[in-house]
């Protein structure tokens, strides 16, 4: 918490250079996650630990609206000659920060929302019952389909 108004200033530059600030070292693997606030540093310290252990020597940038439990967590190599290869290990790299999201109450994706980009890991976070349920809300108020096909859910219709 800021203590003056420029400190307060101080802070939201930070905030608001960071991401530019990590492009300098290339590409990194980025998600927009959300945990109870309550357990921001356990998820932080538990998906530090886990992903050094799996990627020795990547470095990771967290910020964001952690007051809220949204937080961008973002990883990549110190040298941009190295990205190529992590950037090929998005897949995992993902699974080992979602896992965790998951066990701690969280969701896969905060402000950003699902997507196109992260529809497919629906099914292994969220329960038959409640992907169903979003399936027959889609079709109530989408009944022809023409609000964002084939954004956040995949498949059948709820009327198929």
């Amino acid at each position: 918490i800021a203590a003056s108004e420029a400190q307060r200033l101080a802070l939201w530059e930070l905030r608001e250079n960071t991401s530019d600030a990590q492009k300098a070292e290339g590409v990194s693997v980025k998600h927009d996650v959300s945990v109870p606030v309550s357990r921001i540093v356990e998820f932080i310290e538990e998906a530090d630990r886990a992903l050094h252990a799996a990627f020795p020597g990547i470095r990771t940038v967290a910020f964001g609206h952690v007051g809220d439990g949204n937080l961008h967590y973002n990883q990549s190599r110190p040298h941009r000659d190295e990205n190529a290869a992590f950037i090929a290990r998005t897949e995992e790299v993902g699974r080992v920060v979602h896992d965790l999201v998951h066990e701690l109450g969280g969701s896969i994706s905060a402000e950003h929302g699902i997507g196109q980009l992260k529809r497919a890991l629906l099914p292994a976070y969220k329960p038959a019952v409640e992907l169903e349920l979003m399936h027959r809300i889609k079709y109530v108020l989408d009944p022809r389909g023409l609000m964002n096909p084939g954004k956040v859910l995949q498949g059948r219709r709820a009327a198929d």
